[in-house]
C-alpha cells in the first residue's frame, strides 16, 4: 500500500472576500473528490483572500498507481482557470 500526498500553494485570482475564495475552493475540492475519489483539504492561509494551500491524498495498492493518480490530479488543478499554482510538493509514503 502506498500513500501519495500532493500539496499546492495557490493564488485565487478575482476574489474580493473570503466568501469568494471559499466558493472557488469548495468547488475545486468537490470536483477533485468526485472525479478522483481522493481526500482534499485546505491546510493553510484560511484567512487570506487570494492565497490558499490545498493538500490532497490518495491511497493506492502500488507506487505506480499512486503516481498516476497524483499526476492526473496535479494536471487537473493546474488546468483550472480559477486558480494559479504557485508551488507544489509531492510525497509518497
Amino acid at each position: 500500500m502506498v500513500v501519495g500526498l500532493i500539496t499546492w500553494e495557490l493564488h485565487v485570482a478575482g476574489c474580493e472576500s473570503l466568501k469568494d475564495k471559499r466558493r472557488v475552493l469548495k468547488s475545486l475540492k468537490d470536483r477533485l473528490r468526485g472525479r478522483f475519489n481522493v481526500s482534499v483539504s485546505e491546510t493553510e492561509h484560511q484567512e487570506l483572500w487570494q492565497r490558499a494551500e490545498l493538500a490532497c491524498c490518495v491511497v493506492a495498492p502500488d507506487r505506480r498507481q499512486a503516481q498516476n493518480v497524483i499526476h492526473s490530479i496535479d494536471k487537473y488543478v493546474c488546468d483550472d482557470a480559477l486558480v494559479r499554482v504557485v508551488n507544489s510538493r509531492t510525497e509518497f509514503l
